[in-house]
């Protein structure tokens, strides 16, 4: 703690450094990045120089950075993974993301070689891929040497709330923004199996946003070309307190693929809400990092790519979590046409428009269909090509606001640090000094006589140590004590003088406070050098791609783990292997039964139809589904 407060951080995700820069001007307290290979998104990839520059430009905020290794890696590849680990190290990381237990077992290797030399070494965080659902598997993890779990986004409230009462020394990340997998994340192999492209190696392939006709095992046709396994958008906007409460430390936005615009308007909405929510609590919770954030814009989230709301499974089972009629972005509701002309239509409602809109709206057959406005004048709008199947009374749905992102173009918002100056009179001689809010302190001392001054130096002080151009830092105060301004200092040595204070500053590590803040950035990782056995229910042994993570599974109690589902070739569509004997594509907590309102558990009707249920998709892909009521769980098979 400090001063009796938890540190909470605001995780947003990098694309690139462009995106890991607007991330941390527009109030994340850090940021999550993929390198060159081993991140759960293959195609946001980034330098090791850029994460780097990231890493600088993050810490002078105070600001983390932590690096996705979180794929599960060949065996071919370890040589390559320690020799990204040592960079990662030796440039300063915060934390490291992971899925293969080869990362850690070659972390705690290179752990006892760097700690000998002097480095700092960067926290492990299990990623959500690690299947991160009950208290026993936080308590495996931990007793691993992870610092901070990733918690699987299907949680509730309550399953939070007791993780972190079975185990408050164990920092919980949660999301709280973003993207849903409809599997359990790193149990899903449906990509791989149809596409040769593995979840588990950052390259899906989005089976779940495919279009299925759902069929009984007589061969009706229940629902026609429909997406049923695509999921709406988290959104926890207004359940962050409930989060805190319950014990979370880090509020995750999902979004490596998502480009700057996106990063900096949903950052900057859940950071401007946080910062409401610290305010009312300020006796129990502060940021994890430092400074102030002005935005040039009105952030809003119904302005950025969803495809609608909601809160998942926070509140438990829900019915509006899926969203059938389109896995795009439907953008924020506008109003209905209210007549339509011949080339143009009104709309009813108050929303204002502007050329070159992008609208969207469902035709008859349920089907999403988009258009660009060409021309408004007042609310009549002037399509660049009149929509067919446009009809009166339809609703409309803007997916691309033109004015909110020309505002959104460009340098958005300004981050600046606080600092104070004093400039005193000690032993004689003209002493200034800067203490910014982060704790870091610097001073200079002239040594040289100074002569007094005819009238008061006050004011000219304090305009040129204000003056802090494009740096980091905003002056908060200037003090000039015991008469310091009667002497007389030119403005090119006070800008000089200046100049010094900020650059050692910039060199100057934040200070940090051993003890039991609940963040990484001021505690060194530490991993348990025991054996830990452990009940293999508990653990995901289905990703055990390299023989040193089998070993690592056999040391600790799991004898002959199954080789990683991507190793087996068999495992593949239009194979001859008995599709019985693959092992289930997806786990889900969504069930599509309880969705069609068909949960005889949960009071739902009973069903008509005669089961097993199946997935068909035009291309001729089919799966079937099975419903684990017991688990209250939905299995996808291979068929």
């Amino acid at each position: 703690m400090t001063n009796g407060l938890r540190k909470i951080e605001l995780l947003a995700p990098a694309k690139n450094l462009e995106c890991g820069i607007a991330a941390i001007d527009h109030g994340a307290d850090a940021v999550y990045i993929g390198a060159a290979q081993f991140g759960a998104r293959q195609t946001a990839g980034n330098s090791t120089e850029d994460i780097a520059e990231l890493t600088r430009y993050a810490h002078q905020f105070g600001a983390a950075v932590y690096v996705t290794v979180n794929t599960i890696v060949y065996e071919k590849e370890l040589h390559a993974l320690e020799h990204l680990l040592r960079q990662l190290v030796e440039m300063g990381v915060d934390a490291i993301l992971v899925q293969d237990m080869a990362v850690l077992e070659i972390y705690k290797k290179l752990k006892a070689e760097y700690m000998k030399r002097g480095y700092r070494m960067p926290a492990l965080h299990a990623s959500t891929q690690t299947d991160n659902r009950s208290a026993d598997k936080v308590k495996w993890l931990k007793e691993n040497g992870f610092e901070r779990v990733v918690l699987a986004r299907e949680l509730s409230l309550e399953e939070i709330t007791n993780i972190h009462k079975a185990h408050p020394d164990v920092e919980l990340e949660a999301f709280v923004h973003g993207a849903l997998c409809v599997s359990y994340s790193g149990a899903c192999y449906a990509s791989q199996y149809f596409f040769n492209r593995s979840a588990n190696r950052g390259e899906c392939a989005q089976f779940c946003r495919m279009a299925f006709d759902l069929k009984d095992s007589d061969g009706e046709t229940l629902i026609e070309d429909s997406y049923l396994l695509s999921l709406k958008d988290m959104c926890q906007l207004d359940r962050l307190g409930d989060l805190l409460e319950a014990g979370v430390c880090s509020l995750k936005v999902e979004g490596r693929l998502k480009d700057a615009n996106y990063v900096k308007n949903v950052v900057a909405t859940y950071s401007e809400a946080l910062n409401a929510y610290i305010a009312k609590h300020s006796d129990k919770f502060c940021r994890s990092s430092f400074g102030k954030c002005s935005y040039t814009f009105t952030p809003a989230l119904e302005k950025t790519f969803n495809r609608g709301f909601t809160h998942y499974f926070f509140n438990g089972r829900q019915k509006d979590i899926s969203s059938f009629n389109t896995p795009k972005a439907m953008g924020e509701y506008v109003g209905y046409v209210k007549e339509i002309r011949r080339g143009s239509f009104n709309v009813a409602g108050t929303a204002m428009f502007a050329n070159g809109d992008g609208l969207c709206f469902f035709n008859r057959q349920k089907k999403l269909e988009g258009f660009r406005v060409n021309r408004v004048e007042n609310n009549r709008l002037f399509p660049l090509t009149m929509p067919k199947n446009l009809e009166r009374g339809m609703a409309l749905y803007r997916n691309n606001d033109i004015e909110f992102e020309r505002a959104m173009q460009g340098k958005t918002s300004t981050r600046k640090l606080q600092v104070r100056f004093v400039v005193d009179v000690v032993d004689g001689k003209l002493t200034f000094t800067a203490t910014d809010e982060c704790g870091r302190k610097t001073k200079v001392v002239l040594n040289e006589n100074i002569e007094k001054a005819q009238k008061s130096q006050h004011d000219n002080i304090v305009k040129q140590l204000e003056k802090l151009g494009n740096t980091a830092w905003e002056a908060e105060d200037v003090r000039i004590l015991n008469s310091a301004d009667e002497f007389f200092i030119p403005s090119s040595r006070l800008t000089a003088l200046r100049r010094i204070l900020i650059e050692a500053l910039e060199k100057t590590a934040i200070p940090t406070t051993e003890g039991g803040d609940s963040l990484r950035n001021i505690k060194s990782a530490s991993s348990s050098e025991g054996t830990t056995t452990v009940n293999a229910d508990a653990i995901n042994i289905a990703n055990v791609a390299n023989p040193i993570a089998q070993a690592y599974y056999a040391a600790h109690g799991v004898k002959n783990a199954p080789k990683a589902f991507e190793l087996n070739p068999n495992y593949k569509a239009g194979s001859t292997t008995d599709a019985s004997a693959v092992p289930p594509l997806m786990t889900c907590r969504y069930c599509l039964r309880y969705a069609l309102g068909y949960c005889v558990k949960n009071g739902g009707k009973r069903p008509t139809w005669h089961e097993p249920l199946y997935l068909e998709a035009k291309n001729g892909m089919r799966v079937r589904l099975a419903f684990n009521c017991a688990k209250c769980q939905m299995e996808v098979h291979a068929e």
